[in-house]
């Protein structure tokens, strides 16, 4: 009962299904810089679940003394692996971030994904919070080079599927290392 009032309530934290084709997901626009020198993870909204609990349900004991799990902890979110891996290369770590909520399987309802470099808040991979089987969910994340990052997001219509997807776009990203900033520049469609 706990589990199904846990998604109930989580469910009206993601964000809304958006048609990929309206116009209206930020994917649609020309690609902003919206993480402008940034100096702290952004806090994160409150859940149905305390963090401290989410953590003790869903959280890996492998990020219990990174830094960067530690910075996303104190902004309120839950770190968690982007599906299950630790993305980290040339200084650059990618980690995810959960409201509190997740599915019963510890799948995060409502999350960002967050790149520090050289152990320093380089923004986030998305301007606004992603829900799994939602448009503009973040699928695989690769860190290219040591200045470069790319990211898959799925592309919903309506009558898409939650499992099926209509298409996929990815979006790639400049790390400025001297403020550490993560800047997108290029969006392309896959399929």
């Amino acid at each position: 009962m706990r589990d199904l009032l846990i998604l109930v309530v989580a469910a009206t934290l993601l964000p809304s299904t958006v048609s990929a084709q309206s116009g209206t997901s930020w994917l649609d626009r020309p690609m902003t810089a919206w993480n402008q020198l940034p100096t702290a993870v952004p806090s994160a909204q409150a859940g149905p679940e305390s963090p401290g609990v989410l953590e003790r349900r869903c959280g890996s004991s492998s990020l219990t003394a990174s830094p960067a799990a530690s910075a996303v902890r104190k902004a309120g979110w839950t770190p968690f692996l982007h599906f299950d891996r630790a993305i980290a290369q040339d200084g650059v770590e990618v980690i995810g971030g959960m409201i509190a909520a997740a599915t019963p399987g510890c799948e995060p309802t409502t999350f960002n994904l967050f790149v520090f470099v050289g152990g320093r808040f380089a923004g986030t991979i998305s301007p606004v919070v992603m829900g799994q089987g939602r448009d503009g969910v973040v699928g695989a994340v690769r860190v290219t080079g040591t200045d470069a990052l790319t990211a898959e997001f799925a592309r919903y219509t309506t009558k898409d599927t939650e499992c099926c997807p209509s298409s996929r776009v990815r979006v790639t990203y400049r790390i400025d290392r001297a403020q550490p900033t993560l800047v997108p520049l290029d969006l392309r469609t896959l399929r």
